[in-house]
């Protein structure tokens, strides 16, 4: 089984421009091969999990020019570690809220991480960011980190906590790297742009899942949560403040993450210019859709 530590591996091959020329003048040019991976989610019209797919199931494009698979395997359960970082907001606005995300929260970790193999971490998020518990093994300490968290903060720096989560803890992890946010309210306090939160997930090849938490008392606004979500390959969950419906969101998400396929294609593209590239996976199975990430940045030739 092909098993993949990274959606995005680079290979490179060294060209020596040696004919006619002394050993010392000689010059080395590095041309990047890039093989992109693809984790994504089959599911059907009522939004269950498609099991026992191949590859000959499936047809990719990238820009629209079709690509050629060449690997693809199933995920199943425990067979590529995960990291997980999952966010919670703790402004004031939660207040009522914050306890049954706690417990629903902490039978998610029990249940998706598996000891010596996946890895998770917790960051709160208001006005400010801050990590509660780093990256452990272990859910039971982070299960205990989470029952400090205190809702009290003015405002919501949600673009702050996914670029921190990424930039600090996730861009380096090895395996399915996912976040996992919950909030009821839009950003209202970050200090880099929402653009700029999404490129970095997008380059560093992050599954955004949004928990978005409707209040009784107010409108909210969860387009930029579901972009996230949308464009990375995760999913987008709006809930009530209800503890069934988000204890329900989170079975959810474990269901996908134990039931998500990965296939790789070298691009026909050959430009390492850096651009973001589109992506589409079709499935020729008909009522079968397809959840992945919308695109990629590509590698930048190195000189």
């Amino acid at each position: 089984m092909i098993r993949f530590q990274s959606l995005l591996a680079a290979a490179f091959i060294a060209v020596s421009l040696s004919a006619g020329i002394p050993e010392q003048t000689q010059t080395t040019i590095k041309a990047e091969v890039a093989l992109v991976n693809v984790v994504f989610t089959a599911f059907d019209r009522h939004n269950r999990e498609v099991p026992g797919l191949n590859v000959a199931d499936f047809v990719v494009f990238e820009d629209r020019a079709p690509q050629r698979v060449q690997h693809f395997s199933p995920i199943s359960k425990g067979d590529v570690p995960l990291t997980i970082a999952l966010l919670i907001d703790t402004s004031s606005s939660i207040k009522d809220k914050l306890d049954y995300e706690k417990k629903t929260a902490a039978e998610f970790l029990r249940s998706v991480v598996h000891k010596e193999k996946d890895m998770a971490l917790v960051i709160q998020f208001s006005t400010e960011v801050e990590l509660v518990h780093d990256f452990t093994h272990n859910p039971e300490e982070l299960v205990a980190a989470m029952q400090s968290l205190r809702a009290g903060g003015s405002a919501t720096a949600l673009y702050d906590a996914v670029a921190f989560a990424i930039d600090e803890n996730l861009k380096n992890a090895a395996g399915r790297k996912v976040i996992v946010v919950i909030t009821d309210g839009e950003d209202t306090a970050s200090k880099i742009r929402q653009e700029t939160a999404i490129v970095t997930a997008q380059r560093h090849d992050v599954l955004i899942y949004g928990i978005g938490i409707r209040s009784e008392y107010y409108a909210t606004r969860f387009e930029v949560l579901k972009r996230f979500a949308t464009e990375t390959g995760g999913r987008f969950f709006p809930l009530r403040a209800n503890p069934d419906e988000m204890q329900d969101a989170f079975q959810s998400i474990h269901r996908e993450l134990q039931s998500q396929y990965s296939l790789a294609y070298t691009s026909t593209n050959t430009n390492r210019d850096g651009s973001y590239r589109s992506i589409q996976v079709r499935c020729k199975r008909g009522g079968v859709r397809i959840r992945a990430r919308q695109g990629y940045y590509a590698p930048i030739a190195q000189r």
